[in-house]
């Protein structure tokens, strides 16, 4: 008989996602910022001059989405885009003062969400459930672990 849905590895990581997603949902909202809004900023606040489609892959959207995405943080004043000083058609991204200042008060109230998980286990558990995650990727492919 196949595994239950709740038994299937695949659904627990999914859930696992969804309450993640959610209560960092909840503690961006003060700020008045979306999750996918602050992958970029986090993305451009540990390297500037991120092109559109550089920041899609690695905040895991479509390059549509990031332009919408782009688009109203731009609007907000948090990050600005410019022509890349060699390839013009191409616009680097990078924060803004204010945008540097969201960020550091957002990736505080993440970190402490962040935090919740983290102390869920010990530091041995938690080093080998990382690595657990990391054989998940290898197992479907991804490459990316680590």
């Amino acid at each position: 008989m196949p595994p239950t849905v709740n038994e299937r590895i695949g659904h627990r990581i999914k859930r696992v996602e969804q309450e993640l997603v959610s209560a960092k949902h909840s503690a961006l909202r003060p700020f008045k910022v979306s999750v996918p809004q602050y992958n970029v900023l986090l993305a451009l606040g540990q390297e500037a001059g991120l092109s559109g489609a550089a920041l899609a892959r690695r905040c895991m959207v479509t390059p549509q989405t990031m332009s919408s995405v782009l688009a109203t943080l731009e609007s907000r004043g948090l990050v600005e885009r410019k022509p890349h000083p060699v390839h013009q058609h191409v616009l680097e991204s990078r924060l803004t003062r204010a945008g540097r200042t969201l960020l550091n008060r957002a990736d505080a109230a993440v970190t402490e969400v962040e935090q919740k998980l983290t102390n869920a286990f010990t530091a041995p558990e938690a080093e080998l459930f990382l690595t657990q995650l990391d054989r998940c990727l290898e197992a479907l492919g991804d490459g990316s672990a680590g």
